[in-house]
């Protein structure tokens, strides 16, 4: 008698959170809109860490490429920069993980 053994299918395991613990990124777009004092202002008076000069290299760095990412973290506090740079007037991509 001939017998062909299956092997068990496992399931992947699954993290039973909200999704809330990936790394969200918030990220600044270029626009003609805003200058790089009110870019600068802005990601000092919102972002932990960054402080007017950080801000003022983090704005060239958006200007030459056109985009930066300026935080990642956590969903919620990622949801609160992004919605407070967006009350300064920046441009931001979509929030992403």
């Amino acid at each position: 008698m001939t017998q062909t053994l299956t092997p068990p299918r496992t399931r992947p395991r699954r993290t039973g959170g909200s999704g809330t613990g990936d790394a969200w990124r918030v990220i600044v777009l270029n626009d003609d809109h805003n200058t790089f004092e009110g870019v600068a202002f802005a990601l000092a008076q919102t972002i932990p860490g960054v402080d007017y000069d950080k801000g003022m290299a983090l704005a060239n760095r958006i200007h030459a490429s056109g985009q930066a990412l300026v935080w990642s973290g956590h969903r919620e506090p990622a949801e609160l920069y992004h919605a407070e740079l967006e009350g300064y007037g920046l441009t931001l991509a979509p929030l992403e993980r």
